[in-house]
């Protein structure tokens, strides 16, 4: 799938932003990031710009400390850049207030995180539903969308199960699950993969692509593990926070 930058000149999005090309979910212009001053200052992204279209998985590779989750951080609204502009389905996030950006990480954008970061206590349906209850999404559409979800990652049969109850390659497909649940535009996956074995890393990640393709959306996928680049539509590689070719 095509990668190219390509933005229409002449018209404004949201938030004053320029129009993006029909089919752009994600554009990052010009992206920096420092942590701290002077001499101890940690450039953890340096002039960052690239385009994400809607049905691309594309995955983030680099070393750790490469700068793949700052750089996510910045496009999910966890963080702001230093300089440059970061839009997202049409709403520029890099301006956007705190009530702005929540409802771009409740609505927009979904994540899916290294740790699962399940609630221990809640069984594998209702950590999916959370989202949905935060949107007041009504009890019968939500027990309804949350069977659909835990349908789509394999995991109909364990809705009652609790995450210690279930293996990682499970509580992982449950993440997943819950990510999409709002139906976001974009998913964002930080290392989705990292503690997970080899085969079970692949399922994750060939569970994204089908999802996303299927159902039209965006994914950024970070990762350092050559076996599952293949997998993604399109690769973009950070070296000490610039991207590079290869």
């Amino acid at each position: 799938m095509s990668g190219q930058n390509t933005v229409v000149t002449g018209a404004t999005g949201f938030g004053g932003a320029p129009a993006a090309h029909p089919g752009e979910v994600v554009r990052v212009s010009g992206v920096s990031r420092t942590f701290g001053r002077g001499e101890q200052a940690v450039h953890a992204v340096r002039d960052v710009s690239f385009t994400a279209l809607r049905g691309e998985l594309v995955a983030i590779r680099g070393r750790s400390g490469a700068g793949k989750t700052t750089l996510l951080n910045l496009i999910g609204g966890l963080d702001r850049p230093d300089s440059g502009q970061v839009v997202v389905a049409g709403h520029e996030v890099t301006s956007a207030g705190e009530a702005e950006l929540l409802r771009l990480r409740r609505g927009t954008v979904g994540f899916v995180f290294q740790t699962f970061g399940l609630v221990p206590i809640l069984s594998a349906a209702e950590n999916v539903g959370v989202p949905l209850r935060l949107a007041q999404v009504p009890a019968a559409e939500r027990e309804e969308r949350v069977a659909v979800l835990l349908e789509l990652v394999g995991l109909g049969g364990h809705a009652a199960q609790r995450p210690y109850e279930l293996s990682g390659g499970q509580q992982q497909r449950v993440a997943v699950a819950r990510a999409l649940a709002n139906e976001p535009d974009l998913l964002i996956a930080d290392e989705p993969t990292g503690q997970l074995d080899s085969e079970t890393g692949r399922s994750i990640m060939d569970l994204l692509r089908a999802v996303v393709h299927a159902r039209g959306m965006t994914a950024l996928v970070a990762t350092h593990d050559p076996a599952l680049i293949d997998l993604a539509d399109r690769v973009l590689t950070l070296r000490d926070g610039r991207l590079v070719d290869g």
